[in-house]
């Protein structure tokens, strides 16, 4: 949606999910060639790795921009958006 505050950056973003996405396609070719176990794991790990970093980024800006304006203007906004955000940390936190 146009207005997030992740626009302007969008490209960026997108790139570096097309990046893990890239990770994810080598990932099941190193299964489909019957690759060693731990190999897999390792980059298993690093596209995980890859995501919590997308996610993390996300998150940060989220708070920078959406939560602090909400809670600029105080309210009901603001409480909801604060909810948000911990309910999102409490997600990234048991992933």
């Amino acid at each position: 949606m146009a207005g997030y505050w992740y626009s302007d950056d969008k490209t960026a973003l997108l790139a570096r999910l097309r990046r893990i996405e890239g990770q994810i396609r080598g990932l099941e070719r190193m299964v489909e060639q019957d690759t060693y176990c731990i190999d897999v794991l390792t980059q298993i790990s690093a596209a995980t790795r890859a995501l919590q970093g997308v996610a993390l980024g996300l998150l940060d800006g989220h708070l920078s921009h959406c939560v602090a304006e909400a809670t600029a203007k105080g309210g009901e906004e603001a409480e909801e958006k604060v909810k948000e955000a911990t309910a999102a940390i409490a997600r990234l936190v048991r992933s």
